[in-house]
């Protein structure tokens, strides 16, 4: 009887605390929400991914050696052909599908022996596209997958070139998916003398 009373006698100061204190916490927490923007969330990855130096350098200094040894600067890869008929938020969606593709087809095939950083450069890019594993495209995927598809025709038409055309533009792809993937944009960045 005595717990009873006691509980009678504090359950004002319950009510007020959970109205005062829990409630505004529980209106301004970053819960979910439903449909896109849901979808929007998981295709967002953390600015500070880009911003270590040593995967960077490695990244860029793998990009510049085999660039080097590209024959055909007539063609592109990864650049803002990519982009067309891509609406923003499907932007980043896009990318992690071209990153898991040079990974899976480039990286991590013979030429992982021929080249400096080139299992470092594969595993830093597999773990983004990793966090990005709830990313969703919204609205219909044919203009997605036939970009996808371009890319991956114009690097089989240029036969062993075309590996080494997309471990060139690595800096690219870089650049591409930190602008794609992350709420504030790099300025300059996706222009690459051939």
């Amino acid at each position: 009887m005595a717990a009873l009373q006691t509980l009678s006698k504090s359950f004002p100061a319950w009510v007020f605390f959970c109205c005062c204190c829990c409630l505004p916490l529980l209106l301004t927490s970053s819960l979910p929400l439903k449909g896109a923007s849901a979808a929007h969330h998981a295709c967002r990855l953390r600015r500070i991914n880009f911003q270590l130096p040593y995967i960077r350098n490695r990244t860029y200094t793998l990009a510049k050696t085999v660039h080097a040894l590209d024959k055909d600067t007539d063609n592109r890869l990864i650049g803002q052909q990519l982009f067309v008929n891509i609406r923003e938020n499907n932007r980043c969606y896009l990318m992690k599908r071209v990153v898991e593709f040079v990974v899976e087809d480039v990286l991590l095939t013979e030429v992982k022996n021929q080249y400096p950083y080139v299992e470092e450069v594969a595993h830093f890019l597999a773990s983004l596209t990793s966090e990005l594993s709830s990313c969703q495209f919204s609205g219909k995927r044919e203009h997605i997958e036939k970009n996808l598809e371009q890319m991956k025709n114009k690097m089989e038409q240029l036969g062993e070139n075309g590996k080494i055309k997309a471990i060139g533009e690595l800096d690219l792809l870089y650049d591409y998916m930190e602008n794609a993937c992350t709420d504030v944009p790099k300025k300059g960045g996706n222009k690459k003398k051939n």
